[in-house]
């Protein structure tokens, strides 16, 4: 808010960057404009302050639709005073001389204006249209009211513009906005319950598929079981017939070997013996020819031979063996 001051004969307005004054000095505008200081005499002038900044307007209100339903509309607009000075004509923005305290300034009486504007935009949209299409279709009350302000004759001849507009709200009775709100809630909670039975289903579906997953995997596993089983005891034939096979040659090979070391053996005593009979053979033929003396004699070397060795330590000769040997040696 501006700031007057008063000193004798004459005062000291001072304006603000906010605020339109237009200052009238015996009819005449003296000055006028946003943010003006100036001198000025008490006795022959008067001050005019217009806001220019955006004013906030809540209107709240009753109305009927067409099926005699009452409504609760809640709005906000939003408006400024685009011609100041043309508002200051209009409605009542006085700061001095300063005025009683049961008028209204011209905020209030601008308010008034628009607030009565919009009921009789609203009520009348309202009172056209059944409950559920008012309920449901918000954004025509707001065209309703944008077109409304922005053609009204006396906001423009009063230098009031709606920069801006919201239709916050429109609510039926309690008990009425329960009854609208049941089909909704019936939908939403049918909704729901489809949902769930979906759910549900697709889990049971999952766990059945689960089950399956298992059961093919039992059976494959089963399976390969199966296969190795086989396997293994294929691998373990093939191994005892490897085995067995490797066996029989070696066995063979054993039987072999011994069949020929025998018959080498056998040719070897046989070659033994004949050499033996050879000699043996000879021996007789030998001693065939010789006196029986001196095959005693061979046959007590060959015996001497067999003995084990004997040391002699004393030699005892007799004169009947001495006689028979000299006799044996003369013969």
């Amino acid at each position: 808010m501006s700031i007057i001051k008063h000193h004798p004969f004459v005062s000291r307005f001072q304006g603000t960057p906010t605020s339109y004054v237009v200052h009238l000095r015996g009819g005449a505008v003296a000055h006028q404009g946003v943010g003006q200081a100036f001198w000025f005499r008490p006795t022959v002038s008067a001050l005019s302050e217009v806001p220019v900044s955006d004013q906030e307007l809540p209107v709240i209100f009753h109305a009927y639709t067409v099926d005699h339903q009452d409504v609760t509309v809640q709005i906000t607009a939003t408006y400024r005073f685009a011609d100041p000075a043309l508002a200051s004509q209009r409605l009542d923005f006085g700061v001095f001389p300063r005025r009683s305290c049961d008028g209204q300034d011209g905020e209030t009486q601008a308010a008034a204006i628009l607030t009565r504007l919009a009921q009789s935009l609203v009520v009348a949209d309202i009172a056209a249209r059944p409950l559920d299409q008012v309920v449901g279709n918000v954004q025509q009350t707001h065209t309703i009211l944008a077109g409304g302000f922005a053609g009204d004759q006396r906001l423009r001849g009063t230098g009031i513009e709606v920069v801006d507009l919201h239709v916050l709200a429109i609510r039926p009775e309690t008990e009425m906005e329960k009854a609208l709100q049941t089909p909704l809630r019936e939908q939403i909670q049918a909704e729901a319950d489809k949902a769930t039975f979906e759910r549900r289903a697709l889990a049971v579906e999952r766990e059945r598929a689960i089950s399956e997953n298992e059961l093919a995997s039992k059976i494959e596993l089963a399976t390969r079981t199966e296969q190795l089983v086989a396997q293994e005891g294929a691998n373990a034939r093939r191994t005892a017939e490897e085995e067995s096979a490797a066996a029989l040659i070696k066995a063979e090979g054993d039987a072999e070997r011994r069949r020929l070391s025998s018959e080498a053996e056998a040719a070897a005593k046989r070659l033994t013996t004949e050499a033996e009979a050879a000699g043996t053979a000879a021996l007789m033929a030998a001693y065939a020819d010789a006196n029986v003396e001196a095959l005693k004699a061979l046959a007590l070397r060959d015996l001497a031979a067999e003995l084990p060795a004997l040391s002699i330590n004393q030699l005892t000769i007799t004169p009947d063996l001495l006689s028979k040997a000299l006799a044996r040696l003369g013969a």
